[in-house]
């Protein structure tokens, strides 16, 4: 094989491997489902189911998620945000061990799971600051 054949196939590669249009980091991602659970989940110290709803609920009001349900109960608060695309988010509040709370988020895009951290961590900075808010009960 001569080198221009070589150059010809080696260029086609390069060109066609830029033609690749990967989707959205905020929609997938690549990682195991124990790494995705691992963002989407946070512990707190407490055991106020009610007052983590709270909290919950007024963190994701500040986002500009609008509540769709929310069940004291089953722990579970559902929101809305309508944007640029349509993003929903459902958060589960239960009691792990003897002195923890467990939130954890699953956000969606369409049918489209989120496993994208920064999501999340926008999302668990803006409660973490309100659940020390709340547990302190600084007004």
């Amino acid at each position: 094989m001569t080198a221009r054949p070589v150059i010809a196939l080696v260029f086609l590669a390069v060109v066609l491997s830029g033609c690749v249009t990967p989707a959205p980091p905020d929609v997938t991602g690549a990682g195991s489902q124990l790494e995705t659970r691992e963002i989407q989940t946070r512990e707190y110290d407490t055991l106020d189911k009610a007052m983590t709803l709270r909290s919950v609920i007024s963190t994701l009001q500040d986002l500009g998620f609008v509540v769709d349900n929310a069940d004291l109960e089953l722990g579970t608060v559902t929101a809305t945000r309508m944007d640029k695309y349509t993003m929903r988010m459902t958060v589960t509040v239960r009691e792990k061990g003897a002195k923890r709370i467990s939130v954890r988020v699953n956000a969606r895009i369409g049918e489209e799971n989120i496993t994208d951290p920064d999501t999340y961590q926008d999302f668990f900075v803006a409660l973490d600051k309100a659940m020390f808010l709340t547990l302190n009960k600084v007004d």
